[in-house]
């Protein structure tokens, strides 16, 4: 594996997810590099639009720029994405678990993160094989309608029944994100707290900034 266990750990502390829908007259890479080089310690490629060629394209060119600061790079739910760009890794939800085994099919190097919010579905998903786990969504989320908010009390339930990290997401920006201390999160990862904002990269330096502080609290 490129990161080491303790490196996954230490990277989920800002995990950023792209999203296209605020980029204006910008390209996704240009945001992307702004974000990394103002603290953005993980990097989600999520693509929902695109058709595989262009998400293929995509991701090899944030591939090579989280490259630059080694920062992990994984695809959202593309596995065949994953492995065409070499990515570092891909993240799944519970209903791409059912029925396949993500870490069979991307072998034992690559990071795998799963989607998770109850301790039992947060044990399963360790037992997947998965390197980190997102739970939320913790302040609601308009990316997911279905997603039921969690309390810091249920964070720190799944903080605690699991011995991989653990990233929070789910709403969280730089004003609430700090409500989430005493959960055992190991960092949030945010979508629109980043890439919806005038300047992302001060938004990302900012939510860095309050995520250390989170993190270094427990």
């Amino acid at each position: 594996m490129r990161f080491t266990k303790d490196e996954i750990r230490a990277s989920m502390l800002l995990y950023a997810i792209t999203d296209r829908a605020w980029l204006g007259t910008r390209t996704l890479p240009d945001v992307v590099e702004e974000v990394l080089a103002n603290g953005a310690t993980f990097l989600q490629v999520r693509e929902k639009g695109l058709d595989h060629d262009d998400f293929l394209a995509e991701a090899r060119i944030l591939k090579k720029q989280a490259e630059r600061y080694h920062v992990p790079f994984v695809v959202n739910d593309s596995v065949e994405v994953a492995l065409a760009c070499n990515a570092d890794g891909v993240h799944v939800g519970q209903s791409d678990i059912q029925g396949r085994d993500i870490r069979a099919l991307i072998g034992p190097d690559k990071i795998l993160g799963i989607s998770a919010n109850t301790v039992d579905t947060a044990l399963a998903v360790q037992r997947a094989g998965a390197d980190y786990i997102g739970v939320g969504a913790v302040f609601g989320t308009t990316t997911k309608k279905d997603a039921k908010n969690l309390s810091v009390t249920q964070l720190r339930a799944i903080c605690d029944a699991v011995d991989i990290p653990v990233v929070a997401i789910g709403g969280i920006n730089a004003g609430n994100l700090l409500q989430l201390r005493g959960s055992g999160v190991d960092g949030v990862a945010v979508v629109s707290a980043i890439f919806a904002q005038p300047n992302p990269g001060a938004a990302a330096k900012r939510l860095r900034e309050l995520s250390e502080e989170l993190v270094g609290h427990g």
